[in-house]
């Protein structure tokens, strides 16, 4: 995480003030009042349980939990012909979708356009009382280094890991390195420790989908980036998104965080380095929650309520044939740490013809080209239909390329499908009060969990939520326990790290 970057966002920030905050967030809470009802309850994640032959497949199994029910076949995706390869873009400043390939040219340059004086109040829909920005200032030292994972015996670390005490946190050995394949016992397992990568194994208490059919839940994870405060695919991306009245739900890194926050979608964690949480000790695990939690608290003044784990994707090309192995590094331990520390973990949907992952990522990399990786979510697309429930869909907002995949063809073919999808946040589409989806405005006295933490690290209770503080709240609603499942919660996960 390079929260040099946010220094020099704020240095930006203390020179303006709140005359100067982007038009485009007065359209957005248009938006919001239109979509966001604060009094509605939450349906619970929609799960069926499928079949499955093979641990390390896109397919779930036992009694793994999936969005809705579906009979299509996940269709393998060949060499690009016929329209894919002469497709283009009708958005403003999108190549066609032949010239998106990994090395492609850069685009026209997106600079930051909000500035925000610190001290100022958001006025964000759904929000009433939301916390003023804080003056962050960086400081060399007091964070953990960029990219890699944070040391588990600072004072900070020690302090969260005091978060769990109470909580039965499973005792499950870590695995090597998130994939099924080198974990052949513990895949056999997967069942029992409740791991996604390996047949698809949820838990209650994950969100995997919109409960509404035909709704996509729209994420991105791993931007805004490349930084430098010259350049930003998010800027490009919030602008689309604008123009469209789409709110959208950011697992975001770096500066950045705070025009998506200011403009009304949703924020929420990720990890510190990106690592694979499966693989970690508790330590390792506490302390990417807790830097991460922490960052966006000195950001954005709001502590998030919900997380999404870092996840690793492999693609083979074999001939003509785009194979996908997913490697979400969630199991019974990490959400158990997660849930300990007031953050629901937040997925992707997956069923039996497939996951919603665009594959973006995979074309950044060179591994496909953009008509490969369009072709193939297009398939996904048209089994979306057959689902019970709505969906999640993975995204990136990290490149260039992958926000021109986003805003020129997968969300330009979700809005003109027929039958159309309607595209809205996570926490949207579940009906969750936006002030649910963070901790200093809670007001579900159920769940997350009513501890109090120090989010700062240095032992003074310094994040209580709404309901602690008023003494009443809501126990209905998207995040309350009922029996002993939970209903979903979604709000949108921050990053904060592989900024260049």
């Amino acid at each position: 995480m390079k929260l040099q970057a946010l220094a020099a966002l704020f240095a930006a920030v203390g020179a303006a003030n709140a005359h100067g905050l982007n038009p485009r967030h007065a359209h957005i809470h248009k938006r919001q009042d239109a979509t966001t009802s604060t009094s509605s309850t939450g349906a619970p994640a929609a799960t069926q349980t499928t079949s499955s032959s093979s641990t390390d497949s896109t397919s779930t199994s036992g009694s793994a939990a999936a969005a809705g029910t579906s009979t299509g076949t996940v269709a393998s995706v060949p060499t690009a012909t016929g329209s894919y390869a002469t497709m283009s873009a009708t958005v403003a400043d999108v190549p066609a979708l032949s010239a998106l390939t990994f090395g492609m040219p850069s685009g026209p340059t997106y600079t930051a356009t909000t500035t925000v004086a610190a001290g100022y109040t958001p006025s964000i829909s759904g929000l009433p009382d939301a916390p003023a920005i804080p003056g962050f200032v960086f400081k060399t030292g007091e964070w953990p280094a960029q990219d890699r994972a944070p040391p588990t015996d600072s004072d900070e670390v020690k302090e969260w890991l005091k978060e769990l005490e109470g909580f039965d946190i499973p005792n499950l050995e870590p695995t090597t390195d998130g994939s099924c394949a080198s974990d052949l016992q513990f895949a056999q397992d997967a069942a029992n420790r409740g791991w996604w990568t390996c047949g698809g194994y949820t838990r209650d208490t994950d969100i995997v989908a919109c409960p509404d059919k035909l709704t996509w839940g729209v994420s991105f994870d791993d931007g805004p980036g490349p930084t430098k405060l010259t350049f930003f695919p998010s800027s490009k991306l919030l602008d689309y998104l604008d123009k469209k009245d789409i709110s959208a739900t950011f697992f975001v890194v770096g500066s950045r965080v705070i025009e998506q926050y200011l403009s009304g979608h949703e924020i929420s964690v990720h990890t510190w380095s990106h690592t694979h949480l499966t693989q970690q000790t508790n330590e390792q695990i506490v302390a990417e929650l807790g830097w991460t939690r922490k960052a966006i608290k000195e950001v954005l003044g709001v502590t998030p309520t919900t997380m999404r784990p870092h996840t690793v994707t492999l693609v083979c090309l074999c001939a003509t044939m785009m194979r996908v192995h997913l490697f979400d590094h969630l199991d019974d331990r990490v959400r158990a740490i997660a849930l300990a520390m007031g953050l629901v973990p937040v997925i992707w949907t997956r069923t039996p013809a497939g996951t919603f992952d665009t594959n973006d990522w995979a074309v950044a990399a060179g591994n496909v080209n953009g008509e490969q990786c369009v072709e193939k979510f297009d398939s996904i697309l048209g089994n979306a239909t057959t689902l019970d429930t709505g969906f999640i869909v993975l995204a990136h907002d990290l490149y260039e390329i992958t926000v021109d995949l986003a805003i020129g063809y997968n969300l330009e073919m979700a809005q003109t499908h027929n039958p159309a999808f309607t595209l809205m946040a996570i926490g949207q589409c579940l009906n969750i009060p936006t002030t649910d989806l963070y901790r200093e405005t809670n007001t579900n006295t159920s769940f997350p969990y009513a501890t109090k933490v120090s989010v700062s690290g240095n032992g003074t209770v310094d994040s209580v939520t709404a309901a602690d503080t008023k003494g009443s709240g809501t126990t209905s609603g998207a995040m309350s326990l009922q029996s002993s499942s939970l209903f979903s919660l979604v709000a949108v996960a921050a990053v904060f790290s592989l900024m260049l």
